[in-house]
Parts: structure tokens; sequence; C-alpha cells
């Protein structure tokens, strides 16, 4: 039977020998006789240590990625693109892009349902060569941003916008044409809900103001509008105060949209039977603090929509359907 020491008996393990600070160790690799001196090798100074040997580079891997990934990549080393891109969502908006503008489609991605319906568009792609592709739904939502896509998202050149002038307005008043001046929205949920009740309507215009405060065409905009905003013109104007006196100079009847001290829009002015109609330019204002004060004394007159009082006011893109229908359609009729 072998023998431990115990705990006191002083035993303790003695440490392995090493090498004395003296003592002589052999290299490895193989013998080489007493005095040689290696040759330098390349860039290395006679008398100096060889410097560490840089490892191979490895052979590039080709890298496979999603067609979310690759747009997301795309969108990222475009620093400085030609022109903005917007993304279309939804059959209806695609396919009014393609029936007006179908050089602006840069790139379609749809899920395997909505294939069977974009053969044509798919043909005209592939004819530029430009891409088109199939994907699965997960990958069109990182596409689009959205899980509200409708089974297609089309990137397209984003319009550019371009500003009124007094010219325009004389030529829109002369052909009895109806406009919309939307003061300082900013949901663009609510620009694009407006755009397609304009558009239903048959006013082919809308004037915003050129600034941060107010919502552009976005890719929100133009999923809610449904194809809308590919039948209305979207123009800045600098001043929105300015653009009411020019467009009553033009010959319009400015009616801006208020909630209260203004006439009900059941009450009919009193015209002169002689007088021609002039052409309606209506203002709807903010959605939290409505018509700007000084844009307000600038218009003709002032409408509200008469309700219960249990509610103080509609939505501003509701408004604007009851008051194009008040005030352009019935006009029409």
């Amino acid at each position: 039977m072998p023998h431990y020491p115990g705990r006191d008996s002083g035993y303790r393990p003695r440490p392995r020998p090493g090498f004395a600070r003296d003592e002589f160790v052999a290299p490895a690799g193989a013998p080489r006789p007493r005095g040689f001196v290696p040759a330098p090798r390349p860039g290395q100074a006679p008398g100096q240590p060889a410097p560490n040997p840089k490892p191979a580079a490895a052979a590039p891997r080709r890298a496979i990625v999603s067609a979310a990934t690759a747009e997301g990549l795309a969108e990222s080393t475009r620093t400085r693109p030609a022109f903005d891109e917007i993304k279309l969502c939804g059959l209806a908006a695609v396919r009014a892009r393609f029936d007006r503008d179908p050089g602006s489609i840069l790139r379609l991605f749809f899920d395997e349902a909505t294939a069977p319906r974009v053969g044509t568009i798919s043909k005209a792609l592939a004819a530029a060569k430009r891409i088109y592709r199939q994907v699965e739904p997960a990958e069109l939502e990182k596409i689009a941003g959205s899980i509200h896509h409708g089974g297609i998202v089309a990137v397209v050149r984003a319009p550019v916008l371009q500003r009124v002038s007094p010219a325009e307005l004389a030529k829109w008043a002369a052909s009895g044409e109806a406009v919309l001046v939307l003061d300082r929205i900013g949901n663009a949920h609510n620009l694009g809900a407006i755009a397609r009740t304009t558009a239903f309507f048959g006013v082919p215009r809308i004037i915003i103001p050129d600034s941060a405060a107010a919502a552009r065409p976005s890719d929100s905009a133009h999923r809610v509008a449904e194809g809308g905003l590919e039948q209305v013109e979207v123009w800045l104007a600098p001043d929105l105060v300015a653009l009411a006196r020019d467009l009553a100079a033009a010959g319009y009847e400015v009616v801006g949209a208020a909630t209260r001290g203004a006439i009900s829009l059941r009450t009919k002015p009193k015209r002169d039977p002689d007088a021609p109609r002039k052409p309606i330019a209506i203002v709807l204002g903010n959605e939290e603090q409505g018509l700007a004060p000084n844009l307000a004394a600038a218009c003709s007159r002032l409408v509200t929509i008469p309700g219960t009082g249990k509610i103080e006011s509609l939505n501003v893109s509701v408004a604007a359907g009851v008051l194009l229908w008040e005030l352009v359609m019935r006009r029409s009729q």
C-alpha cells in the first residue's frame, strides 16, 4: 500500500528545476557551426533581428447577402446620390407610378402572392436591365421599413418639387382649376390622405410651404395616398401669406378653413349673378394650431364646417374632403 505523508509531516512538494540564468540552451532547429551568421533578409540591416514575416492575406470570400441587406448597403454607400429615392408600397401606388413614369422605377421587390400581378412591370424592368426580385415577406418588410408594404415595394426616383410663381397661378386661374394650400401640415400620413382625397375629386395641385415644419411626399405619405400623389402635383411656396395675395391677384377666391369665428359652410355668400365665378383656392391649417393668424387675414373669406359641438374639429384630411366637395364639386354640377 502506498504511503502519503500527513499534513503535519512538514512535507512540501519541490519546485520543478528550471534553467539557470547562465546555462546555455540550444535553439531549436538544425545545428549550425560555431561563428555562423545567416545572411540578412530583404529589408534587414546587418546585425539587426529579422522582422516578423507578415501573414499572407487570405483570399477574399464572396459575400452572400439578402435583398434587404443589399438594399441597405446600397443606401449606406451612396454618400452623394444623383437624385433622391423613395419607396412606394402597395400595388395601387406602384401601378400608378408605372403608368405615369415607368422610367423612374429603379428596383422592385414583391412577395410570392403578388408576383403574378406584376408581370408587365417586371418585363419592363428586365428590358431596362433593372432589378426586380421575389423575396420572402420578412425580407420585404425589411426593405420597406414597415409591415404595411402590401406585398410589393418599388424604389423610385423622388420628384423634385418646384416653387410656384405668379405666372403659374395666373395660368391655373385662367383654366378655372382649383388648388389646395396646406399651412404647415406636419404629419406625412395626413399629407398622403389629403393627396388621395384631392386626386379623388380631380383637383390637380397642392401647394405646401417650403419649410421644415411641413411634411413632404415621403415613403409614408405615398403609402397612405394609395397612388394619389401620382395624380396630384405638389408645389412649394416660400411665403403662404404672399401666396394668398398672389392667388387673389390671379383671380382666385381664397377660402380659409377655421374651427371657430367663421361663417358656416351652410351659409352661401352673396354674389353678383352677373359676375364671373372665380376658381377656388382652399387653405387648410396645421393639425393643432390651425391657420396662422396672418394667413387667415389674407384669405378672401373664412368658413367652418358645422357639427354637433361635441368634438371641436375634424381630422384635417376629412375636413379637406368636406370642403372640396362643398366648394369645388358642387359648383361644377
